[in-house]
């Protein structure tokens, strides 16, 4: 059994660079020979988002909604009260509308129902107004939301004019609604900033997943203990030939999404370039960890599938907005990479930047990769023993 390096960094970096140059290309000609792997990498991309920008879409309920109420009298509190026991919408109440606001652009609420401050004034004058401001990101949720809140009015606007023995009457109050950061109030644009997500995961965590497997199958890994190379030059090779396959399709996913679907991007691209840059780093150190870990293609392939592609897919909120699971779910999905990449692209995409997030974001996929590299690291060790 030969020793394990305990440093990363070689003391020679001229046979590092030599050595990782070496690994790097063998890795690549052997990416250009495996057809199946380069089509997953680049063909699969573009045909998943159009398959599923085209055909899917979405029906989702809950939204926790923020109540600004600037007008405190009994008649004011009285519209919002069918709010509160409704199934669909969780009441957030705040003092200003500027607070409200905050909690939209942190996508801590999906609207905000405000009651003006003159509201018990214009009603007394025949006509009061209620604003609602909605968060369009998710169409769905939008729409929702929309018919929730118009419910809850309607049915004010009929018991005050039965209260008052009248058989019709015009409404009392106005429901004026504005939609935010999707224009358009189209679930394309929802979908496709997650679909980029899946796709990144599944060239990123299913492909890598395979490779130290494939090489401990074929028996090439014994062949490469028995030269200079270390476990982290091993690695660094794996990475860097999937991590040009990755960028590459996500260049093609984001011309797609401009040129096809017609997503706007109101943030920088350097920003959702960088995030993609991190997940797809992060992405691939849990493939190899996957990897080093089964030895075997077929065990490491369905690992990679329960804990990359199904969770990136269902609890990352591609799908379900994370605001109305369960509280463990919730738990389970702030573990996710995907979680914080999803909440990066739909925020490039149709919100904007958000320095808060793109720092807590960023910093908590650096933080992930950092384990997950060094995981990767300590199951590549130069020896025979599992």
């Amino acid at each position: 059994m030969m020793q394990t390096q305990s440093t990363w960094l070689p003391r020679n970096l001229s046979h590092f660079w030599r050595r990782l140059r070496a690994l790097t290309i063998k890795e690549f000609r052997q990416l250009i020979r495996d057809k199946s792997n380069l089509a997953i990498g680049i063909f699969l991309p573009i045909a998943l988002i159009l398959l599923f920008g085209y055909g899917l879409s979405l029906d989702i309920r809950n939204a926790p909604v923020a109540i600004v109420l600037e007008d405190g009298a009994p008649m004011a509190r009285d519209v919002v009260a069918g709010l509160r026991g409704s199934d669909y919408i969780a009441p957030r109440y705040v003092t200003t509308m500027a607070e409200a606001e905050a909690l939209m652009r942190g996508r801590q609420v999906d609207g905000i129902v405000r009651i003006p401050s003159d509201f018990s004034r214009q009603l007394a004058q025949g006509r009061g107004t209620v604003q609602l401001v909605v968060h369009g990101t998710d169409a769905a949720t939008a729409a929702s939301l929309r018919g929730y809140v118009s419910a809850a009015i309607d049915g004010w606007n009929k018991r005050r004019a039965d209260s008052a023995g009248r058989v019709s009457a015009a409404p009392g109050v106005e429901l004026v609604d504005r939609l935010w950061f999707n224009s358009a109030n189209s679930s394309t644009w929802y979908l496709v900033p997650g679909l980029i997500v899946l796709i990144m995961t599944l060239v990123g965590g299913f492909l890598t997943s395979m490779v130290i497997a494939r090489e401990w199958e074929r028996g090439t890994m014994e062949a490469l203990f028995v030269t200079p190379v270390r476990s982290l030059e091993i690695l660094l090779a794996k990475i860097i030939p999937y991590f040009a396959v990755g960028m590459g399709g996500l260049t093609l996913c984001l011309v797609a999404a401009r040129v096809l679907f017609h997503v706007p991007l109101h943030g920088s691209l350097w920003v959702l370039m960088v995030s993609s840059m991190l997940y797809l780093m992060v992405a691939l150190s849990l493939g190899l960890l996957i990897s080093a870990a089964a030895r075997n293609q077929f065990l490491a392939s369905q690992v990679a599938v329960i804990i990359t592609f199904l969770p990136a897919l269902m609890l990352s909120g591609f799908l379900f907005d994370l605001h109305n699971v369960p509280t463990g779910i919730q738990k389970v999905a702030s573990i996710l990479p995907a979680t914080y990449y999803v909440e990066l692209a739909r925020m490039s995409f149709l919100a904007g930047d958000n320095l808060n997030l793109i720092v807590r974001d960023w910093t908590i996929l650096i933080v992930q990769f950092a384990v997950l590299i060094t995981g990767a690291r300590l199951r590549t060790k130069k020896t025979l023993d599992r």
